[in-house]
């Protein structure tokens, strides 16, 4: 019944803490809700790296007793949000192995345009693959590099790779962590003083992950930038020139906590700034404003503060959902979405609501929402989406449907509100979109809205199969 856009993984790292697995595991707690399929630690003791990855949530996977295995001063964790037909412990991360630069360890964020031609290339010179992730061929160019240091090979290899990362790699005694050029994905860094006044780094996909272990948010690495935090410290350095930014401006709109700084700004600022633009720019003569939990709750309090309509959590979210459920064999309606959602009819009925959410994927969903709504007793129902119209797919690790897929791509917003049964709909313009993350620079990717990619592909077509084989 999904309706909605999913990143693929969050990423973690800590260098020069006694409980750095510890650390890994609640930097992955706090980054969950970018991914539930699978988790996975490497940590490092300086001679040998111990690994754990299971299918399932954080907190089933990192059980006591498997914590106290991974043993070290340095570890990475990965979460990984799951694909139709790519769900496997195979595909799980980090990708760990033995070669000539030693034992190492690697976990990515993000989507590699090239993967599919340097995977070729690998396995034509007799590179053997384990897994269809395409993180994996990071590790295979680090290990046929000739550079002679750790850090050198992964110089070399991210020269190589072409699309969105951002990547956190384990050696011996050292993180090495790394962006893209264009700066598609955030990593951020975090200090942590420890209890003998020693300073531990940790690295982190969204800055929430630090909130939790008590470090500092330090800033963001930067895009075409490596930093290693070694025995020597903290090294930093521009391995390649920067491009221009092209940072994801759905991490405002929907994947990150609102309680995240995420490339240098707050989610929650960004968020109350979109509902209140779309308040300005698509008004409506309504009772109440309710939004759909958890991604719509700080778009409409900003919708609610600047239109005055009262805001209200008309819509409940059930947060305690398995990963399976039983469904009664007499099918009930909406089955899926009542499950989650429940509306509290006292707050809707006889009222003229406006129902705020961050996007229409398909439309599935939104007609669902729509309809329980108006059953609560709604007498109008409104909907206003916090970002503009997603048109076309994403190749810079977003879990984007295909472009026949996606309900704006092949439908004007007429025939999008008639599908979905709302009164009204409208969606933020681009240059609300802008104003709201304040992007005065350009720094921003809108290809999911516009189909104005920043970077060239190597190859389309592969790119697009490759989409269809992941089940996006």
């Amino acid at each position: 019944m999904h309706d909605k856009l999913h990143e693929e993984c969050g990423v973690v790292a800590v260098f020069g803490h006694p409980e750095a697995a510890n650390l890994a595991y609640l930097g992955l707690y706090a980054l969950q809700h970018r991914g539930q399929e699978s988790a996975g630690i490497c940590s490092s003791d300086g001679r040998e790296i111990h690994c754990h990855k299971e299918m399932g949530y954080v907190a089933d996977v990192f059980r006591p007793e498997v914590l106290a295995q991974l043993s070290g001063c340095v570890a990475i964790g990965h979460t990984r949000y799951s694909t139709a037909g790519d769900t496997s412990l195979r595909n799980a991360q980090p990708f760990a192995v033995q070669c000539n630069k030693g034992r190492i360890a690697v976990a990515h964020n993000g989507n590699l345009t090239n993967a599919l031609e340097l995977r070729e290339e690998l396995e034509f010179t007799g590179s053997i693959f384990q897994a269809s992730s395409d993180s994996e061929v990071v590790l295979h160019l680090v290990a046929r590099s000739r550079e002679r240091t750790i850090a050198g090979a992964l110089r070399e290899a991210l020269l190589r790779l072409e699309g969105a990362f951002s990547l956190v790699f384990l050696a011996d005694d050292r993180i090495i962590v790394a962006r893209d050029p264009n700066g598609f994905r955030p990593l951020a860094i975090g200090k942590l003083d420890r209890k003998d006044g020693q300073r531990a780094y940790v690295f982190a996909s969204e800055s929430c992950a630090f909130d939790l272990i008590g470090a500092e948010y330090a800033g963001e690495v930067q895009p075409g930038e490596m930093v290693i935090a070694g025995p020597d410290g903290l090294t930093r350095e521009q391995y390649v020139p920067a491009r221009r930014r092209a940072q994801c401006v759905f991490e405002h709109v929907y994947f990150s906590r609102p309680d995240s700084i995420v490339f240098g700004r707050s989610v929650q600022q960004s968020r109350e700034k979109l509902g209140r633009l779309l308040a300005c720019e698509s008004p409506v003569d309504a009772d109440v404003v309710v939004p759909v939990p958890d991604s719509g709750v700080a778009a409409a309090l900003g919708y609610s503060a600047q239109s005055g309509i009262p805001f209200r959590h008309g819509l409940i979210r059930s947060h305690y959902i398995g990963r399976t459920f039983i469904e009664p064999s007499q099918a009930i309606r909406d089955f899926g979405v009542k499950l989650k959602l429940n509306p509290v009819r006292h707050l809707i009925e006889g009222k003229r609501v406006v129902v705020i959410d961050d996007s229409i994927v398909r439309g599935t969903t939104s007609k669902k929402i729509v309809r329980m709504v108006r059953n609560a007793g709604a007498r109008e129902v409104h909907v206003r989406i916090s970002c503009p119209a997603t048109k076309s797919p994403c190749f810079y690790g977003v879990d984007t449907p295909t472009q026949h897929e996606l309900i704006a791509a092949n439908q004007s917003v007429e025939e999008i509100r008639d599908f979905i049964g709302a009164d009204s709909l409208a969606y933020l313009s681009i240059e609300g979109l802008r104003e709201a993350v304040e992007d005065v620079r350009n720094e921003y990717c809108y290809a999911c809205y516009t189909g104005d990619y920043p970077t060239d592909f190597v190859n389309i077509e592969a790119l697009m199969t490759a989409k269809e084989m992941r089940g996006c």
